[in-house]
């Protein structure tokens, strides 16, 4: 199968064959001219929807009264939208009508300057009507135009400014920063899903440390995520956190974060600590506390999740990894078999490189997180973290027990003994049960 950039230019090739312009459009113009491969290539043409449905054997009208078809070549999609300009936003997201026009129109109608670029597959030239090329050139983003009229007409584009801005490493430029701070309080106008999907890609694309600055910066973060803004200030121990207040190491996890890393653990890295602000004390003698933050913690980061509409999967690991985000500090001083039960948890992967970057982001004390790395390696060479069953019911019927509750606690003991090592074999593990459970 060919790769996506040669269907694309394909697609550009027969729609220009046909006498209509065509060029690539957008995010896929500007990665490449930042050296970046695109995943995606979008086309944008002067070809009316029904003239792009009749030139291309596989297609899907997604958005046909905005003049946006879906061309599948290959079995891959590629969105082809006609030339456009925009009538009034009244719902702060899609326009009310649309003109199709020409390309210097459709440039215009966009979001940002570094957006707003189209590029010849085939000539190679590329065509800036709105001067993204140079702030491409000098790592600005600026609104297209009015930058108020921009973020009115959606407002989602205030934090995508953020994210492009975060994960390019520019800066926003200040009018349209200016907008963004102004306009701040209404972002929450916007469906929830939208919001999340956003924080989400801040968080995973490489850039969540100053994407997340930029979001308290602009006051974007106190109307969507009131709780993390809440870290602010809320001071922590010297002895265990030298790096400063909650927010200041809430920071410094995400500024560990990958680009590509999962949604769990990012969301896991921004929420550890969500709960200090509420659970703080200061004992006697000035020692800062917050009994019971990761377990009220966990709570919190449900009701967030569910808030910013993730999937129920996202939400109950990000609870199991803010819930159990210390546990590893006692993994030294536990019993075999709790340790091992420890190891094998699903999502386990997830909690040591959280409690890693906790680490990393306070006192830098990785004696537990190596001592569970170590000792997992160890036990899993050896296969006695899952070992196998050695009884079941069948078999305990054959020994003479009578099926009932007791067949649960039977096979927990014998799984529990298992895992310390004291039984190894199916003949262990028979006089075990006998020993400890006598038939009457």
């Amino acid at each position: 199968m060919a790769d996506r950039r040669t269907l694309a230019t394909g697609i550009v090739r027969r729609l220009r064959e046909a006498g209509h312009e065509a060029y690539f459009a957008g995010g896929c113009v500007r990665d490449q001219l930042l050296g970046r491969e695109p995943l995606d290539f979008d086309v944008a043409t002067s070809a009316p929807p029904e003239t792009v449905q009749a030139l291309f054997r596989r297609t899907v009208p997604v958005g046909a009264q905005f003049g946006v078809i879906l061309i599948v070549e290959d079995g891959v999609p590629f969105e082809v939208a006609t030339f456009r300009s925009d009538d009034a936003y009244v719902d702060g997201r899609r326009p009310t009508r649309v003109h199709f026009g020409s390309a210097r129109e459709d440039a215009e109608r966009r979001d940002f300057t570094i957006n707003g670029l189209f590029l010849d597959p085939l000539g190679g030239q590329v065509v800036d009507f709105v001067g993204g090329q140079m702030d491409l050139r000098a790592g600005i983003i600026r609104a297209i135009g009015d930058a108020h009229a921009r973020i009115a007409e959606d407002r989602l584009r205030m934090l995508r400014a953020v994210r492009f801005a975060a994960r390019l490493r520019f800066t926003i430029e200040p009018v349209t920063r200016a907008a963004i701070a102004a306009a701040a309080p209404t972002i929450t106008d916007i469906a929830a899903e939208r919001i999340g999907d956003e924080i989400v890609r801040i968080l995973t694309e490489g850039g969540a440390r100053p994407g997340f600055e930029l979001l308290a910066d602009t006051g974007l973060l106190a109307p969507i995520l009131p709780e993390v803004a809440g870290m602010a200030g809320v001071a922590q121990s010297p002895d265990f956190h030298p790096e400063g207040d909650v927010f200041v190491h809430t920071l410094l996890l995400l500024e560990q974060l990958p680009e590509g890393v999962t949604e769990t653990l990012a969301l896991g890295a921004l929420l550890h600590d969500v709960a200090k602000p509420s659970c703080a004390a200061v004992q006697e003698g000035g020692r800062i506390t917050f009994y019971g933050h990761p377990a009220v913690g966990a709570e919190m980061a449900v009701a967030i999740c569910q808030r910013l509409r993730r999937s129920r999967a996202v939400w109950e690991r990000v609870a199991y990894l803010v819930r159990n985000h210390l546990r590893l500090v006692h993994a030294p001083e536990m019993r075999l078999s709790t340790l091992k039960r420890l190891l094998r948890e699903e999502g386990f992967d997830e909690l040591l490189a959280l409690a890693r970057m906790d680490a990393f982001a306070s006192n830098r004390d990785l004696r537990y997180v190596e001592f569970c790395e170590r000792r997992r390696a160890e036990l899993a060479a050896r296969d006695d973290i899952r070992p196998p069953r050695l009884l079941g019911g069948d078999d305990l019927i054959a020994l003479g027990y009578a099926p009932g509750p007791r067949f649960g606690e039977i096979l927990a003991a014998l799984e529990e003994a298992q895992l310390e090592g004291r039984v190894r074999t199916r003949g262990d593990a028979e006089r075990f049960v006998g020993e400890r459970f006598p038939r009457s």
